[in-house]
């Protein structure tokens, strides 16, 4: 496909305009590949280290955390970021990167969320797995499901479903390694969790200070102002179906925000390798940018929903947790009284016309 055919300079092209050849640079172009691979790959390194076999197992018994990372990441997310392409009219390019984003599995950011919140974190790690385990399937099918309303265009004729399951089925060497390291080294495990966390937010910095330099002063220019909207309300709108998905399921409150948080954070350094490993540069354009934009408003509003739990709801947290444990105490007095009830013995007694009688008396324990 010749650059020319990606677009015309507007918005509704999807072009490079400006900056295009500084973005198709080949050497600036592959050092952000490398940049891209090894994020990943660190990422799901950590990922593969935070899963514990025993969660797992627990897991296949009852599946509430696989289903619930089904219908979040592949049924709501998936069809969210198509009535959004729909709404706000985008170019196949654009819709192709929102689609993209929005049919990837969840991110590391929300187990760090998840924390700050109290919320639950085995039911976190178990969600991020197994959406990314899932994708295997599921992400190439709703990319084919949901991109037929662009079927006629260039970039979806040329959508390289092969090279996205391709990719997907390279995080399974270092999730499978982390689960290794998990179960030989719990202690290692956890360092390589911690510097996966932060290797994210690096990696992320570093794509937005590479991709503005090499795109320019018209990089604004280059993204239509719908495609910031949207990198706005998807987010926001995940979060809100999370929620609302947990309460269907009577989950808890704490189960309730970590579905919120999970359904609403995607992994953005999975998204961003696909477009930059399996698309031209003169093809897909600036909207290479997409899932960095949606990573800083995911952030952001993730960054918002802990600052109001910090604010107005860990008081209800700690009353909540502290019932439960004067309900655990009660029970357990009561048990005592009842073992102590139950711990008498008997000394016989002779009376009178040769009767005997039993006699309780209180032994102390």
């Amino acid at each position: 496909q010749p650059p020319a055919a990606a677009g015309g300079g507007g918005p509704d092209g999807g072009s490079l305009a400006g900056g295009g050849e500084t973005f198709a640079d080949r050497s600036l172009s592959q050092g952000l590949s490398v940049l891209v691979g090894l994020g990943l790959c660190v990422t799901m390194l950590g990922l593969g280290c935070a899963v514990e076999l025993g969660q797992l197992g627990q897991q296949l018994r009852r599946p509430v955390g696989l289903l619930l990372a089904l219908l979040g990441q592949f049924v709501a997310m998936p069809l969210l970021a198509f009535l959004l392409a729909l709404i706000f009219a985008l170019d196949e390019v654009a819709a192709v990167a929102v689609l993209l984003c929005g049919c990837c599995p969840g991110g590391n950011l929300s187990n760090l969320m998840s924390v700050l919140v109290d919320g639950d974190m085995n039911l976190s790690i178990i969600m991020t797995a197994s959406s990314t385990l899932l994708a295997l399937f599921l992400m190439p099918l709703c990319l084919w499901i949901y991109s037929r309303h662009w079927i006629n265009t260039a970039v979806v004729q040329l959508l390289p479903l092969g090279a996205v399951s391709l990719t997907l089925g390279s995080t399974l060497l270092p999730i499978g390694l982390g689960v290794l390291i998990r179960y030989r080294h719990p202690r290692a495990a956890d360092l390589v969790v911690k510097i996966s966390l932060w290797s994210l937010l690096v990696t992320l910095v570093v794509l937005f200070i590479l991709t503005g330099t090499m795109l320019g002063p018209d990089l604004l220019a280059q993204i239509p102002a719908s495609v910031y909207a949207i990198a706005v309300l998807m987010p926001l709108a995940g979060y809100a179906l999370g929620y609302g998905l947990a309460t269907v399921f009577k989950m808890p409150p704490h189960c309730r925000r970590t579905v919120s948080l999970e359904t609403g954070c995607q992994n953005v350094q999975l998204c961003t390798a696909i477009l930059k490993l399996t698309f031209s540069p003169e093809l897909i354009g600036s909207m290479y940018m997409f899932p960095l934009l949606y990573a800083l408003f995911q952030s952001a509003e993730a960054g918002l929903f802990v600052l109001a739990y910090k604010m107005y709801g860990r008081d209800s947290y700690k009353q909540d947790a502290l019932g439960e444990e004067e309900d655990t105490d009660i029970s357990y007095k009561k048990l005592k009284e009842e073992e102590v009830a139950d711990t008498s013995y008997g000394t016989v007694t002779t009376e009178e016309h040769n009767s005997i009688q039993m006699e309780p008396t209180q032994t102390a324990l």
